[in-house]
């Protein structure tokens, strides 16, 4: 989006409304966004100017409170350069404080499309341009034909622990699969001083990282936490329900260029007809297996 010279814009305070020009930037950002499929976000380090700006309520330093306030409100930092104008605009401040997952310079990134948004004025150490960037992570394309599995980047974060009793690790781990984490688990590790401990993971997805990060603090004993992204590669997933002589069950099937090379039970499906029938839950279960041996 075009930068505005700072005589031209009043800004809002931080309670103040938003102005009409600041409403289609943000109404375009997330069409912008939804047209090329939601793709994750990321971005360089934020770095503003120095200097004054007019605003609503008087003469302000830069960064404007308002942009100041929304950073810090989601924990980015901001680095002051020499450039003596506004570059990071509250409507700005706001689209990275909501879409953007990490900041910092490129990594293994294969440029598909590149856009630039050209300002007015002319900056003094600095082109006064906007760039986004379309593209793929080095290693994710091929020109060649290959797995038509499914993919995408989830968070994992993780902890050491050794002063954890198993009823608190136990209500952690409901906690977070309640909350919507994809999975929980913990391992056992040998600590330092030849303590036996426990490696507490969570996976989640990485817009969500934050959140469990906070529950994994205050309902563990962790003093400190390790998070990074990671890639999945998934099968693709069918569900069919097959008929057994004690009920409907549902299948898992997935399937890669088109081929099965997968089928399991869906365990809360076979509970389901394992109550309804009175039969113990392996019968149930391996009666399903059985079926679907039959139909491979």
């Amino acid at each position: 989006m075009a930068r505005r010279t700072a005589s031209r814009r009043k800004f809002p305070s931080v309670h103040g409304s938003a102005t009409v020009d600041s409403v289609v930037e943000i109404v375009g950002a997330c069409i912008a966004l939804e047209m090329t499929g939601n793709p994750r976000v990321l971005a360089a380090p934020v770095v503003e100017g120095t200097g004054f700006l007019d605003c609503a309520h008087g003469r302000f330093p830069l960064p404007a409170p308002a942009t100041l306030a929304i950073l810090g409100a989601r924990g980015i930092g901001v680095t002051q350069c020499e450039e003596p104008h506004e570059l990071v605009t509250p409507t700005g401040a706001a689209l990275l404080a909501e879409f953007v997952e990490s900041f910092g310079p490129m990594q293994g990134l294969v440029a598909g499309k590149i856009g630039y948004g050209l300002g007015a004025r002319d900056n003094q150490a600095r082109p006064n341009v906007l760039r986004a960037v379309l593209g793929e992570m080095a290693g994710s394309t091929s020109h060649l034909p290959g797995p038509d599995w499914e993919t995408d980047t989830v968070a994992v974060i993780e902890t050491n622990l050794d002063d954890i009793n198993g009823e608190i690790l136990g209500h952690f781990v409901g906690q977070a699969l309640a909350q919507g984490a994809l999975d929980v688990f913990h391992t056992p590790i040998q600590m330092k001083k030849n303590r036996p401990g426990v490696l507490l993971t969570v996976l989640c997805p990485a817009a969500e990282a934050d959140k469990f990060s906070e529950l994994m603090l205050r309902e563990t004993s962790a003093f400190g936490l390790r998070r990074y992204t990671a890639e999945r590669r998934k099968l693709k997933r069918e569900f069919v329900t097959v008929k057994t002589a004690h009920g409907e069950v549902t299948i898992k099937v997935g399937k890669l260029n088109g081929q099965v090379v997968q089928v399991a039970p869906e365990f809360e499906s076979c509970r389901k007809a394992a109550e309804k029938s009175g039969l113990p839950l392996k019968k149930v279960y391996q009666a399903t297996l059985d079926r679907m041996r039959k139909h491979e």
